[in-house]
């Protein structure tokens, strides 16, 4: 019962941060053509810096390097197995934008954003459990600019190696693994660490106030009317997450490792759907619809779905 209190406390806080946006976009204090700006500011500054502290956060060890290791394999497995049964299913369909836009927020979660903080409230006092969550950011970053890409334009030529590897998770990366390989944690100075840390705990509430301007221009009519919407709100907070429960049960790993990857499974939409979507002309309605109301309901999935982390 404290793992399900401790994860629907650590969701509505989340969801608390969707306020202020609204209120303001409301008020017309913000507007939402400024929202480019604030997002390209998460992006390339917050995003790049939650995965360097994540990394900074863990103390350099053999055993961690191999759990890394076993976190990318993991993570990229899951959602390309589940993006395949998806695809078997739907495939015919897919000259209708919407099956797309669900097969795709069917397996991509807000990992980073609203996993992390969730995710370390759950399993506090284990800093792997940051890591474990920046390398699943990594791998659904690499699926998103080419599997992800070719489900949202169903054109190969739009498929980028180039942007999978050199986007601003990647860099994060790039910087933050060294600094693991190397102890960063003990000689780093302590001013730069926390600056990198600040910045990085940035993304949660700038996310969430961006959506909370998202959810002040749309009609309420609108964003429940569509029963597909519910449907891929149900694929992705609660049958993936359960697929990914039944596969991790059967695995050699710590129980650390499987609470953590199953617990950012369980995260709502990414909004990098979003963003493709409005990029490529693909239902960024219904993108948008998914976004918000698999953010709104999670507040009920998740510390359902935690419960069975007691099990």
């Amino acid at each position: 019962m404290d793992t399900f209190l401790i994860s629907l406390s650590n969701v509505l806080l989340t969801l608390l941060y969707i306020v202020p946006g609204f209120i303001l976009c409301k008020m017309h204090k913000t507007v939402a053509d400024h929202l480019p700006t604030v997002s390209a500011f998460l992006i390339y500054a917050c995003g790049p810096c939650m995965v360097i502290s994540a990394f900074m956060a863990m103390e350099y060890s053999q055993e961690n390097l191999i759990q890394m290791g076993w976190a990318f394999l993991v993570t990229a497995v899951l959602q390309l197995l589940f993006w395949g049964i998806l695809y078997l299913i739907l495939h015919r369909k897919y000259e209708d934008a919407k099956y797309r836009i669900l097969s795709m927020g069917a397996v991509m979660g807000n990992v980073g954003y609203f996993g992390i903080p969730i995710v370390k409230a759950i399993i506090p006092d284990q800093p792997e459990v940051m890591c474990y969550a920046a390398i699943y950011v990594v791998t659904m970053n690499v699926l998103t600019f080419t599997l992800g890409m070719f489900m949202i334009t169903m054109d190969k030529k739009y498929v980028s190696w180039k942007a999978a590897i050199f986007n601003p998770t990647i860099l994060g990366f790039v910087i933050g693994f060294p600094l693991f390989i190397f102890g960063a944690k003990e000689w780093m100075p302590g001013m730069l660490t926390n600056a990198i840390k600040l910045m990085g705990d940035m993304t949660t509430p700038v996310c969430m106030l961006i959506l909370g301007v998202r959810l002040a221009t749309m009609s309420f009519r609108s964003l429940f009317s569509r029963g597909i919407v519910y449907v891929t709100c149900a694929l992705k907070l609660i049958v993936y997450p359960l697929f990914c429960f039944a596969i991790l049960y059967f695995l050699p790993f710590s129980q650390v490792f499987k609470a953590s990857v199953f617990i950012l499974s369980a995260t709502p939409c990414a909004s990098m759907i979003l963003n493709l979507s409005e990029m490529y002309h693909s239902d960024s309605k219904l993108a948008a619809n998914v976004l918000l109301v698999s953010t709104l309901l999670c507040f009920l999935t998740i510390p359902a779905l935690s419960l069975l982390l007691l099990i």
